[in-house]
């Protein structure tokens, strides 16, 4: 039987569409533990991003207007340890890393799409925000900064 060409293109193009999503985006992490090593080393907090990255209408809203925006990424390189905490609906994820964000969900009391938690190396919650944020990069960036100290 041969294989048209249109249906290898087809399934190259959704084999690579499933793997990048399988992992957090470029500068997150989905691994807590790793997150804090890196901000203890770092001497930086950690802002965890409870996120529905594949259904959340609110979500997709803070990545494209904050969060993938080039301020808040210079913001977060020399301030923050970056996790992704998702609950998507079709992104494939390691039992590891469910169990991982209940927890954390729970621990942080997470009730809502998306949530961020800004917490020191050691755990201490700094600083919480429920829902999207108006005002783009400069609004939340200075949300975060009026509640935390950007080094510890």
């Amino acid at each position: 039987m041969k294989t048209s060409p249109l249906i290898t293109v087809l399934a190259a193009f959704v084999i690579s569409a499933l793997s990048a999503h399988a992992a957090a985006p470029a500068g997150w992490t989905e691994d807590y533990a790793k997150a804090v090593e890196k901000a203890k080393t770092e001497k930086k907090n950690i802002l965890l991003d409870f996120t529905g990255s594949d259904w959340c209408p609110y979500c997709i809203q803070m990545v494209k207007e904050v969060l993938s925006q080039p301020k808040f990424k210079a913001y977060a390189k020399d301030n923050l340890v970056l996790v992704e905490v998702d609950f998507p609906n079709s992104k494939p994820q390691s039992k590891k890393i469910k169990d991982q964000n209940k927890s954390l969900k729970e621990k942080f009391g997470a009730k809502g799409f998306p949530t961020f938690v800004v917490v020191d190396p050691e755990g201490k919650e700094l600083w919480k925000s429920v829902g999207y944020t108006k005002g783009g990069p400069d609004a939340f960036i200075q949300s975060i900064s009026a509640k935390t100290t950007a080094k510890n």
